[in-house]
């Protein structure tokens, strides 16, 4: 295994604060992992034995319920961590981690984490960001399944997505990675015929733009107006206008020095 280049993660939080010795130290320990295209990660209900920092790609999080049932819960971009079971004092993974693309991870022995957290505090820092992060976006969810209409629901993730991941284009922001409508029916709370009505409805519209897998934002100021429910703001009176910049927001260079140059790992 070729060794990992400090540049990757040199100004990402779990090692930001360290010295460039402290880094190699710390790379040193981890271990880089490819994974193709759909597979896993590791599985729901396994045993953590290794926590993960992804340098490239994106990664799909689905849980299975008693009942069978499956929900995508989130993605994991470039520059996260992931699988950090053992800052929820939790011994098994709570979920099933998935290559939405080709997709590198660094990947570190779980029974090294107490020891990494007490010489690295930086990375009990950025675990409990990353936790802090996803309990947040959890509460938003269920309130939004709560309290608001399904169309709402479907504006807000779109939203969510673009803004984690999106790709500026010329018709709008693309989501930079492939994802289904059954995966957003997953991730709202409803069916998939439901999601497919409506997007065909915003694809009329001029809001968003779909394909196999694909999804464009043509109007990010009309999306905003349906996640927000604002009334004032009507679909069939004003035609696309470019948004991108209110969607993509700051990108950390951190996450693109990641994608930029993960392909230089074997």
């Amino acid at each position: 295994m070729a060794a990992v280049d400090r540049s990757l993660v040199a100004n990402l939080s779990m090692f930001a604060g360290l010295s460039p010795p402290e880094q190699d130290e710390l790379l040193r320990e981890a271990r880089s992992v490819r994974y193709i295209k759909g597979s896993a990660v590791f599985d729901q209900g396994t045993q953590a034995d290794r926590f993960f920092l992804l340098l490239h790609g994106h990664l799909r999080v689905e849980k299975t319920t008693p009942q069978g049932q499956q929900t995508v819960v989130r993605y994991v971009s470039a520059g996260e961590l992931f699988g950090v079971a053992q800052a929820m004092n939790m011994t098994h993974y709570p979920a099933t981690s998935v290559a939405a693309v080709d997709s590198i991870a660094l990947a570190w022995p779980s029974s090294s984490w107490r020891r990494l957290i007490v010489k690295y505090p930086t990375l009990a820092a950025s675990a409990l960001q990353t936790v802090g992060s996803r309990l947040q976006d959890t509460q938003a969810r269920v309130i939004e399944i709560s309290n608001e209409q399904v169309e709402q629901r479907v504006a807000h993730a779109l939203l969510r997505l673009a803004k984690q991941a999106g790709k500026k284009v010329d018709a709008g922001v693309e989501i930079d990675f492939p994802i289904s409508r059954q995966d957003i029916a997953e991730m709202t709370g409803t069916t998939l015929h439901t999601v497919s009505r409506i997007l065909s409805a915003w694809e009329s519209e001029g809001l968003v733009e779909g394909g196999r897998q694909r999804i464009v934002l043509r109007d990010a100021h009309r999306l905003h107006g349906l996640a927000e429910g604002d009334e004032a703001i009507q679909v069939r009176r004003r035609g696309p206008q470019a948004a991108a910049s209110s969607i993509l927001g700051r990108k950390t260079s951190a996450s693109t020095e990641c994608s930029a140059h993960a392909s230089a790992i074997e």
